[in-house]
């Protein structure tokens, strides 16, 4: 069965970014010209996902704007004839057709991922996470959809990690079915130095199956306090067969300000209008910082 609905939880408090996100939303800051939440819904369209659910909270209303009409707008570039910039603008409102729903409480993603069951109904669905941007010829969530067509279950979207790295990150226990592709046996969320399973870390794309719902239900707050998905996923894993996979592409995690800087650079140098000019003032800052 195809993919048709994918979920973007996107109700986080942003803390790394404060005092930036006190007043506007993480997923709203922008990697060049365009906000980070707008690559992760343009990755799933591009995939061919057809419906979208943003999971927001009570003051995040800036993101459903953003992805609206703004016709006072739209009527000023037409008036003064900034048609090219007029069609980019109709285009963000033309995207998908995308929903929102609130998360009332902070009770951490996998709560955030409950929030979809009614949207997703009885069909396997994407979820992309905001905190990761992914450049790549075909796009990542679409490589993802392609092993859900052979295998038809649970996909995750994985990379080897530095072993002082995956502390940040869920952590899995499989071994290789061919290549990229890993058979999931277990999963731990923010592995401790002892817990690890392996160099493996689960990133922010995934293909899940609708009985993660019953998991999610019945689930008990994990590491931090929170209703992680990584548990849910890990129980789901031991009722159903569950494969990861390596995806290809480039990834920056803007969760913190360091992947934040790189990605806003990565886009920058790949933009022809901006590339030779950005070159240019980072030799002449490397050697400026250097002396």
């Amino acid at each position: 069965m195809k993919i048709r609905r994918a979920v973007i939880p996107a109700a986080g408090l942003g803390i790394r970014f404060l005092p930036a996100t006190k007043s506007q939303p993480k997923e709203m800051l922008t990697i060049v010209d365009k906000p980070a939440l707008h690559y992760i819904v343009e990755e799933a369209v591009n995939a061919g996902i057809e419906e979208i659910l943003i999971v927001t909270r009570r003051d995040k209303g800036s993101i459903e704007n953003y992805f609206d009409r703004s016709i006072e707008l739209e009527l000023e570039l037409e008036n003064i004839g900034e048609f090219k910039l007029l069609e980019e603008i109709q285009k963000i409102s033309n995207m998908a057709k995308i929903y929102y729903t609130r998360q009332s409480e902070p009770l951490g993603l996998g709560h955030a991922i409950y929030c979809a069951k009614t949207f997703v109904g009885d069909e396997a669905f994407a979820v992309l996470l905001g905190d990761d941007i992914i450049y790549s010829h075909k796009p990542c969530i679409g490589q993802m959809m392609e092993i859900y067509e052979r295998y038809e279950t649970s996909i995750l979207g994985v990379r080897k990690m530095e072993r002082d790295e995956l502390h940040r990150y869920g952590n899995l226990q499989g071994d290789m079915v061919e290549d990229r592709i890993y058979g999931v046996k277990k999963l731990i969320e923010k592995p401790r130095k002892e817990e690890i399973y392996s160099n493996i870390a689960v990133l922010g794309r995934y293909i899940i199956t609708p009985g993660i719902f019953d998991v999610l239900e019945h689930l008990k707050p994990g590491r931090d306090g929170e209703i992680q998905l990584t548990d849910g996923l890990n129980e789901l894993a031991q009722r159903e067969m569950m494969y990861a996979y390596e995806f290809e592409g480039t990834r920056y995690d803007i969760g913190d300000k360091q992947g934040f800087l790189e990605a806003n650079i990565g886009f920058a140098l790949r933009d022809r209008n901006i590339r030779e000019g950005v070159i240019e003032y980072l030799r002449k800052v490397t050697g400026e910082y250097g002396k």
